[in-house]
C-alpha cells in the first residue's frame, strides 16, 4: 500500500477523545479478548499443533521484537494515545524506517502467534478484528501526524503501514 496519498484516507474516523483515549480503551478490550480466546481450544492436535506452536513462538518473538523496537525508537515521545505529543518530532529511523506503526504491527504479529500457540481459531478470529482496528487507528493517527509534520506525506510514500514488506 505504498504510494497512497493522504487524500485517499479522507474517510472520517472519530477522535474518540481529545488525545484518542477511546482508541486505547478499545485496544485494551481487544487484547483481553485475544488472551481470553486463547483459552478456548485447542481445536487441533498432533503434528499440526506442534507446527503451529513453533510457528506461533517465532511470530510472538518477531512481534514482540518489532513492538519493542518501536517503543525504543519513540523514547520520550512514547504515548498510549494516537495523537502525537506536543513538541515531538517525526521518527523515520530504526523500526520506523521499516513500517510506520511498528508497535501496532508487532502486536498483530504477536497475536497471530498467540492464536497458533494456543491452537485457537477464536483467538485468530479476534486477531483479524485487531488488525482491522489497528488499520483504522493508524489512519486516525496518520491524519494527526500529517497535520503536525510537513514531511509525513513523503515518509508515508516510502514505508508500509503495519506489516513489514506487506502492508
Amino acid at each position: 500500500m505504498k504510494g497512497r496519498s493522504l487524500a485517499t484516507d479522507r474517510v472520517h474516523l472519530p477522535d474518540l477523545g481529545r488525545r484518542g483515549e477511546g482508541w486505547v480503551v478499545l485496544q485494551v478490550v481487544l487484547f483481553v479478548a485475544i488472551v481470553g480466546a486463547g483459552s478456548v481450544g485447542p481445536l487441533w492436535n498432533g503434528p499440526a499443533r506442534m507446527g503451529g506452536a513453533i510457528a506461533g513462538a517465532v511470530l510472538i518473538t518477531v512481534g514482540v521484537g518489532l513492538l519493542t523496537a518501536g517503543i525504543l525508537g519513540l523514547r520520550r515521545q512514547l504515548t498510549a494515545y494516537p495523537r502525537p505529543v506536543p513538541g515531538g518530532r517525526l521518527i523515520e529511523g530504526g523500526a520506523f524506517g521499516l513500517i510506520r506503526h511498528p508497535m501496532y504491527g508487532g502486536a498483530v504479529i504477536a497475536a497471530v502467534g498467540w492464536g497458533l500457540v494456543m491452537a485457537s481459531p477464536l483467538a485468530l478470529a479476534v486477531t483479524v478484528v485487531l488488525g482491522v482496528f489497528f488499520d483504522l487507528k493508524s489512519r486516525r493517527e496518520e491524519a494527526w501526524l500529517g497535520e503536525r509534520f510537513a514531511g509525513y506525506a513523503t515518509y508515508r510514500q516510502r514505508t508500509c503501514r503495519l506489516i513489514p514488506f506487506l502492508y
